[in-house]
Parts: structure tokens; sequence; C-alpha cells
């Protein structure tokens, strides 16, 4: 039979995986040719094997955009896993207690996708790349050559089974290309490894990547470093160390994970790559949101290009947009009729340290939940927005010939609410009408991180979305140009905290901690009291609390809250159909919430906050009732908040309240099962391929029992 090697995409995908790094460059390659089916002679040629490693990444590459797929992780929106944790409120199908997941529900996300096509799922992009390894080992390229661009392949082979294993535990290992044609698929029935066996595979892939290449790229900002590659081995150690597979707690693999993501920082100092603006906090963490967005950071590990340009001749074949800026931004600053803005949780706002860095009613600053903006970490300002602050941007929505009151540089954020009388004021399931031309598009808070934020401090930001709605097919800040880390230099030195608060390194962690707050703008002990070296249970729960506010809203808090059960600490597992014995928690006290000293998270509620006017508007007039109160008040980020708070305080105490608005549905509280903390398989996967054992408490489709694979076995 003649072999025939596929490209998974068209010959325009490769092209455009050529200039993937070029980040917010406006130069792309405009030939275009059909690579679809492509002979083995393609890796005799440097610029065509490249083509094929770069259309790799284009499949692979994380997207800010995208929604939660097997190949796509959670980015920060509101998907259903984010959902299931504090950051966002409303249904999700880990802890709506009218939907009971199994196996054959159209609710569960088959993350494992099995199809017969050779093209289609996870396993499609594994073939790929196990396709492109083979044929760039085999071709005629010299030495330097192959090492530079396999090491690259390995490193995505590692990520997407990185994505299956964190869901599933142990998965079939396939490491060469099994079939040649489609019908062949059906005979491949390859079982599922141990979860250890798969750890141990992605971490040799990785470390084969690390081996061939560079600490940095000269000129293609973006591509895989030794760093990356040895980043995702310390994730994925902290992984498989963590209580999730880890229930006695065993010290060797905390000391493997440590050892990673020891190596992972030396390499990632060594390319140039360290806290972003690390002795450059500026005003109000400017340097810290500004780092979030920029291009070519020293924070970005593993990162994601995007650009602003648009094709005008409508074939739309170099886009490679970025929609987070669109998604965030208030309806009154772009009016797109996409987008409008994303609700952050009552519990987020209130949970974010104070200045000193101690959390509200432990700071020697007191807690106002009206005036929940006053003396916060610094990051709080960069990662909401709320009545009365600045939120500048480059764009002039008054021309649309609105009765929007700002243009960009001079916009402020008016997102208070106003009714026509106290009984609809009073119902949580009602909304008011949102003041400063936002009406029935009100938020009443508004998630402001990783925007292009133009409320810096100088040398101005450049601008990294087009605004202008001329030629802009995708609408005001649709077109945008800001990079989406999936990894960034804060988490890796925050899984070698965790790593060696683990194995004893109490001090060392401590420290790391205390370099990302002072990143922050934080001084002295940056609220991080010396004892906590000294305690291990509590020292990982400031770890887990510094991750929840540092990596907010970039898609990491529900892996968190997984890989250390924080919806119940671990106690249920008992209640789990088959589970053995193994599968109680005897490390952590038997008790990951406790141990920590979080609070489960199993039985809370997610509200949201509005801002209303005390004041009810006349209905038949239907004007702002408190419009001139506000006149020149405003929280300047440009400055420093001391002198400014005053008048936006006396604003707030004289005009408004603070309203709980329904996130969750009534009487309902969160209830996460303690079989999701690892997914079975969705019965389709079982069909198709007739070896695969089901996870314990999840139904075995083939025999009408209860699962037996145990993804906490080593053996």
């Amino acid at each position: 039979m003649k072999k025939v090697y596929i490209t998974i995409v068209s010959g325009v995908a490769c092209l455009l995986g050529a200039s993937l790094f070029t980040g917010c460059s406006d130069d792309f390659l405009k030939e275009k040719k059909n690579y679809d089916k492509n002979s083995p002679e393609i890796y005799n040629d440097y610029v065509g094997a490249k083509m094929r490693v770069d259309d790799i990444y284009l499949r692979l590459l994380p997207s800010a955009n995208t929604s939660l797929t097997y190949r796509y992780p959670s980015s920060g929106k509101a998907d259903i896993q984010s959902r299931a944790t504090e950051e966002f409120s409303g249904s999700s199908i880990f802890t709506d207690t009218d939907i009971a997941l199994n196996t054959a529900s159209s609710d569960l996300i088959d993350f494992f996708h099995v199809n017969k096509s050779t093209s289609a799922g996870p396993w499609g992009e594994i073939r790929n790349c196990n396709d492109v390894i083979e044929g760039i080992s085999g071709g005629a390229l010299p030495d330097e050559q192959k090492n530079e661009l396999l090491g690259q392949v390995y490193f995505f082979r590692a990520w997407q089974y990185y994505m299956l294993v964190k869901i599933y535990g142990g998965v079939p290992i396939v490491d060469h290309v099994q079939a040649t044609d489609v019908s062949q698929i059906q005979n491949l029935s390859v079982p599922r490894a141990t979860t250890k066996a798969c750890i141990d595979f992605i971490c040799e892939d990785l470390e084969r990547a690390a081996e061939t290449l560079p600490d940095k790229w000269d000129s293609e900002f973006g591509r895989i470093t030794k760093g990356a590659a040895l980043a995702l081995v310390g994730r994925a150690r902290l992984l498989y160390a963590s209580p999730l597979f880890n229930r006695a707690d065993d010290t060797e693999r905390w000391r493997a994970a440590y050892n990673a993501n020891k190596d992972a920082i030396e390499a990632l100092k060594d390319g140039g790559f360290g806290l972003a603006y690390g002795n450059a906090p500026g005003i109000n963490a400017s340097g810290w949101a500004k780092m979030l967005y920029e291009f070519n950071s020293e924070e970005a590990v593993f990162v994601t290009l995007y650009n602003k340009i648009h094709d005008d001749n409508g074939s739309h074949e170099v886009y490679r947009n970025n929609h987070w800026e669109q998604s965030i931004r208030p309806f009154n600053a772009h009016a797109a009729g996409t987008g409008g803005g994303m609700t952050p949780t009552a519990n987020m706002i209130d949970l974010f340290p104070m200045a000193d860095g101690k959390k509200p009613g432990e700071s020697t600053y007191a807690y106002d939940p009206l005036k929940f903006f006053k003396d916060r970490d610094p990051r709080f300002y960069r990662t909401f927005a709320f009545p009365g602050v600045t939120w500048t941007y480059e764009g002039d929505i008054t021309t649309l010939g609105t009765d929007y009151e700002f243009t960009g540089p001079n916009y402020v954020l008016w997102n208070y609410a106003w009714y026509a009388n106290d009984e609809k004021k009073a119902d949580i399931k009602q909304s008011g009408y949102g003041a400063s031309g936002l009406g029935l598009q009100n938020r009443g808070l508004y998630i402001r991180k990783r925007s292009n934020d133009f409320d810096m401090t100088t040398p101005a930001p450049v601008t990294m979305y087009r605004w202008d709605l001329t030629g802009n097919r995708q609408g005001p800040f649709g077109e945008g140009a800001m990079p989406y880390m999936e990894i960034r230099y804060a988490e890796v030195l925050l899984n070698l905290a965790e790593a060696a608060c683990a194995i004893g390194e109490g001090a060392e962690a401590l420290g790391y901690l205390r370099d990302i707050r002072k990143r922050a703008g934080h001084t002295g002990d940056c609220g991080l009291d010396d004892a906590l070296a000294g305690d291990r249970g509590k020292l990982f729960g400031a770890i887990l609390y510094e991750r929840q506010i540092e990596l907010a809203y970039e898609g990491k808090r529900f892996d968190d809250m997984r890989r250390w059960l924080l919806w119940d600490g671990g106690t249920a597992m008992s209640q789990i159909n088959g589970a053995p014995s193994a599968w109680t928690l005897t490390g952590f006290n038997g008790n990951t919430c406790t141990y920590t000293g979080l609070a489960p998270f199993n039985g809370k509620r997610r509200d949201n906050i509005e801002l209303a006017s005390k004041t009810n508007a006349d209905e038949a007039a239907g004007r702002d009732p408190i419009k001139t109160a506000r006149a020149n008040i405003k929280l300047d980020l440009k400055t420093a908040l001391d002198g400014q708070y005053a008048d936006l305080e006396k604003f707030y105490t004289d005009n408004l309240i603070r309203k709980t608005r329904q996130g969750d549905q009534a009487d309902r509280y969160v209830l996460f099962k303690p079989e999701y903390y690892i997914i079975g398989l969705n019965e389709s996967a079982q069909r198709n391929n007739i070896s695969l054992l089901q996870t314990i408490g999840w139904a075995d489709v083939r025999a009408g029992a209860n699962g037996t694979f145990d993804p906490l076995a080593e053996e």
C-alpha cells in the first residue's frame, strides 16, 4: 500500500504557521499553495519540513478565543470549568445539582474524542506529531536542523498528552504512526497506560526536546524554548505530586516536581526570561498590567501570538486576531453588538488582598464592602473595573453619533444602575438601567485583566488593537494583537514554590511568593509573615491563595482546585462506587481544605455585585438621578490613589448602595461530585477501542458494569 502523508490543514494555514512568529507585525506571506498531500521528500527540504512543524503550532497553540476543547485549555473566559470556581457565577455541568454526568451524557465534553478519521480529535493531533517526527527523522536534513525541528514537535506531542492526562489520568500511549489509511483505525486497540507511565512519557518527550531547543530564539519570538519545555515538565510533575494523584503525600513525587521546576527556572533565566518589571512595578501595578499584554515579554514562557491586521479583499486568510479586549470592554466603549464585558463574582471582589497584602478581615486596613475599591492589593485595580475608575483607550465612540459621553482618552467607567422604584431595586433578579449609555448592557463590575491598558505612566503603551470601524470586520477591539500566555514565568515560580513547600524548604517557597508580590508593588514582608515558612499546611494555603490572585482569569483556577480537591477537601472519595481504599486521602491530615486552611467550595453560592443609585429616577423622565453628583470625580490609575479616595468614597456613601445580583440560580449551591475529579471516558471512546477500560466510578459501557481502571495505580 502506498503511504500517503497528509498535512491536516490547507497550504494557506501552513503559510500562516510560518508567519506565526512575527508577533504584531503586519508583514505576512501572501503566496498561497496547496500542501494537502505531501510526499516524504518534503522532509528533505528544511523549508518544507519547517512548514510541517509550523502547521503543528497552528493547530496546537492554545487559543484566547476558542471554547474549551481537547486541544484548547481554558483561557480565562466563563467556560464550564471557570464557572465551577469562584471566578464566575452561573451554571456549570460540574456543579449543577440538576445534572448527573455519565459516560453517555451529552453534557459531558468528550476531551478524549475518538473518531474514525485520522485527522480528528487528540489522537489525530498525536498522529500528526508522530508523522512529522518520523518524517523528519527519516529525512535527509543535517542533524542540527533535524534536532531543532524535532524538539518543537516533541513538545507539542507532550502538550497534547498533558491535556489528556490532567483530565483522565492514564491514557493509551501511541508514539508512532499506526495507520496510513482511515479503514485501519477500527483495528487499533491500544490499552490505557498508567498515569505514572503517561507522566513519564510526557516528561521524556519534553526533556528530549529541551536537549535540542535553544535557550532563546534570536528572531522568532514565540517558538518553543528549552525553558518552555522544562516548565511543562515542572507542571506535569506538580500535577502528579498533587493530592489528586498523590493521596498519601509521597515526598519523592514532590521532590521530582521541585527538581523539574528548579531546572525550568534556571533554563528560563539563561534565556533571558524572568518576572517582567520585577524591579519596576510602576504606579498601581502598571508594570504588572503591561506585562500581561505586551509583545516579546520576558514573562512569556509558552505564548500564542496574534495580529491586528485585516484583509481588504475579504479572503480572511491572514487573520490571527485576539478577541479578549472586545470581550471585556464595556458596551459604551465600542457598542459593536459583540463583547460588552465579563462579570466577576462578589466572591472574587471580596477575597483580594488589601494594600498590606493581608486578606480582608485580617488586615490593618478596614474593609468596607460598599467601598471595596479602597486600599486594595495593586493588582486589584488592573484585574477589575468599577464605577468611577478610568479605563482609557485609543478610539472615539462619540463619532458613531451616539449619546455616549466619553471619548477613549477621557473614558471613565460609570456603570452604576438606577431604578424606578424600591421594589425592583430590592429584587436580586432585577437589573437596573446602566448609567453613561450602558442601558441594559450594564455589568455590575467588569473584568479588566489582560486589557491593552492605556492608564499607564510614560511611555505610553503601544496600541495592540484596531478600534476604527473602517474595514474592521471584527468590530472595535476585535482585531487585537495581544499575545496570550499559557505558561508565564510567575506560574513557574509558583510551581517551584509549591514543590519547595512540600519538601520542607519553606523559607525558599516564601521568598518566591514575596518576589511575585514585590513585582506587583508590595514592600517589606509583603503581608506574608515569616512564621509561614515553618507551617507546611498554611504555606500551601498561602501559595494557593497567591495563585488565585496572580493567575485570576487566566484559566488556571479549575486545574488548581482539581489538583488540591478543594471542592470538598477530598473527604468524599469513599462515596465513589468501586473506589479502592488507596483512594482515601491519607496524607494532608485526610482533608486538603482543613490542612491548608482553605474553606471547601461545595455548599457555596456565587452572586454578583451591582452598585445602584439610592435615589430612584422618575420613570417617565427616565434620567440618571445622580449624574450631576459625579462631576469631575474619577480614580485615575496613572497617579497614586491615596489622595483620590476621598471624593469617590463620598460619592459612593452619599449616592450608592451595594446590591446583590443573583449569579447562581435561586437556592442553588455548588456541588462538585467526587467522581468528577477524574473524568470517565465518553462511551464512544470505548465503542471505538475495545481495549479501553473505564475509570473507577464511571459506568463501563461494554459490560454494563462499573469501571475498573485505576488512574491512581502505579502498575
